[in-house]
Formats: structure tokens, C-alpha cells, sequence
């Protein structure tokens, strides 16, 4: 492994990368069909129904990572939260547990030596691969653990060369993960964008620390943000499953807290769950109930020291109704105005935020 490339290789890998898009199967099945609305199986397995319904006959079924080109849409009167339903090959989904995405490959950018920049995934999905003496290159694919998602937002520190393979001559991106220290990983560099430092511009700055509130109502699944006692952004969101336990020795709830908070802590790029590297032991983990490895959460702004937080949302759309292990599930472009909004200020450059006093929350029923 060359463990930086010099502006000389960067350049020639660049333009390699980009010159042969058009003929590349690296991503096999994403460029034969037009992908203006493409939505992801983001689930297990989803049916396809004949009708708007849950009570229609199963036409066929889809599967995790599955993508699926979108006709139309229709709204239909359940479910009451969610009515949308969309028009695919044969019959409809269900919106709910699907990932709109689409394929927007990028011109790899130069990182700065000693920096990190964010950067969010712009491709449905893509699988990181990691290097070791021991085994050379090897694809992630290999453990039970998804890939990095479209909308995912990871923190890039150094551009590499990567695996050689027919597929794919470009940089690639090696991440910086808060799990996985000690075991870096790399992605495609034209899979992810360099986001710009105005993504962590502050919203009313000037607003004092007591004139801020955040209130939640679980019940009606809603989150306002108000100034001065006037509502400036409102939103439905998913909150914990109620009554619910992800297991364990510690039986961990799932039900977010009511009461009183302040924001303690602002994370750009969060893995939550398991590490990719200790869960080979622990059979198929998956990206819902049915397992907890979550990558690049997007936009976390943590208000309890257990780990409760606002933060963006690649696996499902909906909104409206219980879904988190005890978080506050939003849409990420909304989780994004929350962690510029909320005090402490946030720096460009920082992993995570530990200072300052926090806008406050309420959570209530």
C-alpha cells in the first residue's frame, strides 16, 4: 500500500478514474437505467403489492440493497402518517422502509496532510475495503456488515492508492472512523463529496442562549424549534420504540426519555453500533431491528450523556411514528439545521464538541 499518493499520481489517478465511468462495472447495474428517482430496499425484504395496500396480494418481493426504479407516486389514506405509496414494476411500495438515492459520481479532491474533511456518500452504496500485511486487500463485504450508504457522512484524512482492480484505477479515500481506530478503511474517492465548510455555518448565532428551545412531542411524533418563544422550524420525526429492549447482558431501552435536557455534545460523522471489526462473531448484523451497525449517522447533536441524540436518517422514511432505538430519527437536511442551530457552535474541523452551554430541550407525551 502507498501510504500517500504525491500531487503528480493524485493527478493522473483523477483523471483515470473519471475518463473511464462510462465503461466501468464497479458499480454493476447503476448506470444501465436512468436513476432520477431510484429508491434502496432499506430493510430485510419488502413486497410489492398490486395495489396501494397492505391488504393487496403480493405481487413479488424485494430484497435488502435492492434498487428499484420509481414511476409515481400515490397517497392513499393509510397509513395515516405515511400514506405514500410508490408506483414500481408490477405494483407498489410502501415509502416508509425505503432510501431515496441516486448515482453521482465526483472528481476526487485533494485533502490537506494533517486535516480531515467530511464528506457524504453520493453513490446507493458503496463497499469499503480495508489492508492488513497479513491479507493485503480484502472488501468489507466479506464480514456481515453493510456498506457505506448513500447520504452516510464520514471524515476523510488522506487520499491513497487502493486495491488494484479492473474495475476501479482511481484514489481512494481513507476514513477516519471513531470505532475503528486502529483499522482504517478506504472508499472510492468518486463515491464520496467533499463537503463545503458553510455546512457547518451557524443558523441565528445572534439569538441568545436563553431565547433557544427545542420541545419534542412523543406522542404526536413533532419536534419544534422556537426563538424567543416563536416557533422558526417544526418537522415530524421518529422516535423510539416505546416499551421496547435491544438485549443483551445490559437490556437496553428503547423508548426515548421525557423530561428536561440540554445539548452536551455535536458529532458530524457517527458510527453507532457495533464496530465493522467485532461483529464477525456476532452472525448477520444488519442496518435495523434486527441488528445495530450504523456508519457515518449523519449530523448527531447529543442531548444525554447516554447517548440520546437528533441525527440524520438513511434507512428509513417514516416519519411520524416510532422507529429508533431511543434517538430522534430526522431527515438529514433537517438533523443538519438542528446541529447548526443548537448551541455549543460547532468548529469545521472538529470530530466532536465538548464545550460551551447547550440550547435546551424538552421531550414530553
Amino acid at each position: 500500500m502507498k501510504p500517500v499518493l504525491s500531487r503528480r499520481d493524485f493527478l493522473k489517478l483523477s483523471g483515470l478514474a473519471l475518463g473511464g465511468l462510462a465503461f466501468s462495472p464497479f458499480l454493476p447495474g447503476l448506470t444501465d437505467f436512468d436513476d432520477s428517482f431510484v429508491v434502496r430496499i432499506a430493510t430485510d425484504e419488502m413486497p410489492v403489492r398490486v395495489h396501494p395496500t397492505d391488504e393487496s396480494r403480493i405481487y413479488q418481493t424485494r430484497y435488502r440493497d435492492d434498487l428499484v426504479h420509481i414511476y409515481g407516486e400515490v397517497v392513499v389514506e393509510e397509513p395515516k402518517h405515511n400514506p405514500v405509496w410508490y408506483r414500481v414494476w408490477g405494483g407498489y411500495l410502501h415509502r416508509g422502509r425505503l432510501h431515496r438515492v441516486r448515482t453521482m459520481y465526483q472528481k476526487p479532491a485533494e485533502i490537506p496532510a494533517g486535516k480531515r474533511r467530511l464528506a457524504e456518500v453520493t453513490v446507493p452504496y458503496t463497499t469499503p475495503y480495508r489492508f492488513s500485511k497479513a491479507r493485503g486487500w480484502e472488501s468489507l463485504a466479506v464480514y456481515p456488515s453493510p456498506p457505506l450508504y448513500y447520504g452516510s457522512v464520514h471524515w476523510v484524512e488522506a487520499v491513497e492508492e487502493g486495491p488494484k482492480m479492473a474495475e476501479y484505477t482511481g484514489p481512494w479515500y481513507r476514513i477516519y472512523d471513531e470505532l475503528d481506530t486502529n483499522v482504517p478503511y478506504f472508499a472510492p474517492a468518486i463515491h464520496l463529496r467533499i463537503l463545503p465548510l458553510s455546512i457547518f455555518d451557524p443558523i441565528s448565532p445572534d439569538v441568545p442562549y436563553d431565547d433557544k428551545m427545542i420541545e419534542v412531542n412523543l406522542s404526536t411524533q413533532t419536534l419544534i424549534a422556537y426563538e424567543y418563544g416563536r416557533s422558526v422550524f417544526q418537522t415530524n420525526i421518529s422516535s423510539g420504540v416505546y416499551g421496547g429492549g435491544l438485549g443483551g447482558e445490559k437490556e437496553l431501552s428503547t423508548t426515548t426519555p421525557n423530561g428536561k435536557f440540554t445539548v452536551l455534545d455535536k458529532v458530524p460523522s457517527k458510527h453507532m453500533g457495533y464496530s465493522y471489526f467485532s461483529i464477525g462473531d456476532r452472525g448477520d448484523v444488519t442496518t435495523d431491528e434486527s441488528g445495530y451497525v450504523l456508519p457515518g449517522i449523519p449530523w448527531s447533536t447529543f442531548f444525554t450523556p447516554v447517548g440520546h441524540a437528533f441525527h440524520g436518517t438513511y434507512w428509513h422514511e417514516n416519519f411520524g411514528t416510532e422507529m429508533s432505538h431511543g434517538c430522534i430519527n430526522m431527515r438529514t437536511n433537517e438533523a443538519n439545521w438542528i446541529f447548526r442551530w443548537t448551541l455549543p457552535a460547532h468548529s469545521s474541523d472538529a470530530i466532536n464538541n465538548h464545550y460551551g452551554r447547550g440550547t435546551m430541550v424538552e421531550i414530553h407525551y
